[in-house]
């Protein structure tokens, strides 16, 4: 597991830095909302459309990938709701349990697909992304929709959000580039892609701040079920998939990373606006990215 371990471990050790500075309110609880917002609008971006606009993707099984990606989401996703009146969770707790299960950490991700597989899991990861966020965008959006937790006005400014995402308009802007063959020419090249490298260590320290220890103290039925299907269930379909497909050992990595991902940090915010219950989220967020330093490694070695 050595290997693993090496290409993972640093990223770990950013995060629980950046719980330590959580921890320590260093240097100031001010300044990390508009941190986390430079690397949402700015930095993450540069990164996936530089991935996107410059690299030859034509290397990434993307129908497989997506297949793989996409399916087990739509399937755990349905299952969820099939299962939602078992589960006996009030529409806000449902919808939390319902993001801790499908949402991942981007974050996390690609900096651990970049750690495993240089630029070819970058690569494979930036596509991932691609297909992945929309989606995930959609179907929990839809979900505070069904469970009835936010009112019509709520929903037009949901949408009109998901149309302006940065990672979305990132992914679409750099296929653009790349499929048309104008890439990023001149100088804009380098310049992305330094604003990209900030990315991915940067976003590593705001998920560590964003742990919330105390929220530990909650185990409930809803933070079993969607810590077992985020971090158990969603990765064990995906490597069947993944195998069953036959993609090869890169794109199976970093899909079978992707599905053990522990849930975004961003699904908190999420809560807080569209009525779910933030504090089984701040629970799930926690424990899923706690839980992910024993279980992703595991799951690695197991596909490897």
């Amino acid at each position: 597991m050595s290997a693993i371990d090496d290409a993972l471990g640093p990223l770990f050790l950013l995060i629980l830095l950046g719980a330590f500075f959580g921890w320590r309110r260093w240097p100031g609880d001010a300044f990390w909302p508009y941190l986390e917002r430079l690397i949402y609008f700015v930095l993450f971006p540069a990164m996936l459309l530089a991935t996107l606009a410059t690299t030859d993707v034509s290397q990434v099984p993307v129908a497989r990938l997506g297949m793989t990606l996409l399916g087990s989401m739509a399937m755990f996703a349905a299952l969820l709701w099939i299962l939602r009146s078992r589960l006996n969770l009030d529409a806000a707790a449902f919808t939390s349990v319902f993001q801790g299960a499908v949402r991942f950490n981007t974050y996390v991700g690609v900096a651990g697909a970049a750690a495993l597989h240089g630029n070819a899991g970058a690569t494979t990861a930036a596509v991932a992304v691609a297909l992945m966020v929309p989606v995930v965008n959609v179907l929990c959006v839809a979900s505070f929709v069904a469970a009835g937790t936010l009112g019509p006005s709520s929903v037009a400014k949901s949408l009109s959000a998901l149309l302006r995402n940065p990672l979305i308009l990132a992914c679409l802007g750099g296929i653009a580039l790349n499929v048309s063959g104008i890439g990023l020419p001149g100088w804009s090249e380098k310049t992305v892609s330094l604003l990209g490298r900030a990315a991915l260590p940067l976003g590593l320290v705001t998920v560590g701040v964003a742990l919330r220890p105390q929220a530990l103290m909650r185990l409930d039925a809803g933070v079993w079920t969607a810590n077992l299907t985020k971090l158990i269930l969603m990765p064990a379909l995906v490597l069947a998939l993944a195998m069953a497909l036959g993609l090869d050992s890169i794109s199976r990595d970093i899909a079978l990373l992707f599905a053990a991902l522990p849930t975004a940090t961003s699904a908190y915010i999420l809560a807080r606006q569209l009525g779910g219950d933030a504090e089984l989220m701040a629970a799930l967020i926690t424990g899923q990215t706690l839980l992910a330093m024993l279980t992703l490694p595991l799951w690695l070695t197991l596909a490897g």
